[in-house]
């Protein structure tokens, strides 16, 4: 096996090509996921939308979203990249956020007090 060290390997280039990672449409992507059967979307009936989803609803950042609920960025960061299981009080506040967003920020907006 092959090894090398960080440095090694940050100084190769990349094998990306970011214009045409950059044009590529929805459209595209749905039809690929159809194409290699990945369209599956039996997730969006959970019973809870997951943190990315509420927070790219909300057309926030992650440091803006933690501020928001009073959550350490951290910890906000870990659910959405599924470190962390989601406990009943989460999945809760998910769901408010996801369904009455303007609700849930009015009675979340500690400045307000």
């Amino acid at each position: 096996m092959a090894r090398m060290t960080l440095r090694e390997a940050m100084a190769r280039p990349s094998t990306i090509n970011w214009d045409k990672v950059n044009a590529t449409t929805e459209a595209d992507i749905d039809r690929q996921a159809r194409e290699d059967g990945t369209d599956d979307t039996s997730h969006l009936s959970a019973p809870y939308p997951t943190p990315a989803t509420v927070r790219k609803t909300l057309h926030m950042t992650q440091k803006q979203i933690a501020d928001l609920t009073g959550i350490p960025v951290a910890t906000w960061r870990n659910w959405e990249q599924g470190r962390v299981a989601l406990d009943p009080a989460v999945q809760a506040l998910l769901r408010i956020l996801g369904r009455e967003p303007d609700a849930a920020r009015r009675a979340l907006d500690v400045a307000a007090e």
